[in-house]
Formats: structure tokens, sequence, C-alpha cells
């Protein structure tokens, strides 16, 4: 069971996860270095990875926070 838990998901499988399209996660790929991974022409996804990296505040831009503290 925690083998089918921990696969690798695909862009259809993490856009019906986060409620979002494939452009938004194409966008936070390049933008907000959001954990993905390239395997050839598919991206692949680790649910756990891009679950810690939403709740870490993934797309908020780092330089815009360090600009405003500065």
């Amino acid at each position: 069971m925690a083998e089918s838990e921990d696969r690798w998901l695909s862009i259809n499988e993490i856009t019906d996860h986060l409620g979002v399209s494939n452009d938004t996660v194409y966008k936070w790929i390049d933008k907000y270095g959001m954990p993905a991974h390239r395997m050839g022409r598919l991206w692949k996804f680790k649910k756990d990875d891009v679950d810690g990296w939403v709740k870490a505040g993934g797309t908020i831009n780092k330089s815009e926070n360090t600009q405003a503290g500065e």
C-alpha cells in the first residue's frame, strides 16, 4: 500500500490534487521552484514534496519578501 502512495504523479494528477490548471503548475515550476522532476518530455511529482512546498508558502516570491524586509 505504501508503494502506491509514494508513486510519481502525472501533471493531470497533481493539478487535480491542487485544484489548479496545467499552466499554473508549469508557471510554479519555472517561477517559484515547485518540486518536480522532468522525465523526457513529462513532468512527474511526489505528492508529499508538493504538499510540503505548498505548506511552506511555495508561491510566495522569495525576492519580493527580501526586498520588502530591507
